[in-house]
């Protein structure tokens, strides 16, 4: 049984951790540079993922990368090697692989579907009868 005074800071630690993530996925972050940000040790840091958030620093940051680059796939004109950049992956390779083990379809697939997905919903719309008044 952990003290509430352990999972209090361990959750905060863990919550401003996460926030440093979301701010600077693209950047070449270690666990190292991540705990000096949020003033802690490494392997505090690494137990607040692993308590708090039942992840590891890896994880949630390649999580948080894979997100930003679906939404950038669907969302634009973005080619995959665009995309992995943008997120910090040096090698297109390493980030299709990590894409396709997270999103389980190919990043060029994804954004393939996304816009046929859009293209239909666009043309259901415009098939439906106005509705007047």
């Amino acid at each position: 049984m952990r003290r509430p005074d352990t999972i209090y800071i361990r959750t905060a630690l863990y919550e401003e951790a996460l926030s440093v993530l979301r701010e600077e996925y693209a950047s070449d972050l270690t666990v190292a540079d991540l705990a000096d940000r949020v003033a802690c040790s490494c392997r505090q840091l690494q137990r607040a993922f692993q308590e708090v958030g039942g992840t590891s620093f890896r994880s949630a940051l390649i999580g948080i990368r894979m997100e930003q680059a679906a939404e950038m796939l669907a969302s634009g004109p973005v080619s995959v090697r665009e995309a992995a950049r943008a997120v910090g992956y040096r090698q297109p390779a390493q980030f299709a692989k990590a894409f396709r083990r997270h999103h389980g379809v190919a990043p060029s697939q994804y954004r393939i579907g996304r816009h046929i997905g859009r293209l239909r919903e666009l043309r259901e719309a415009a098939d439906r009868p106005v509705a007047t008044v």
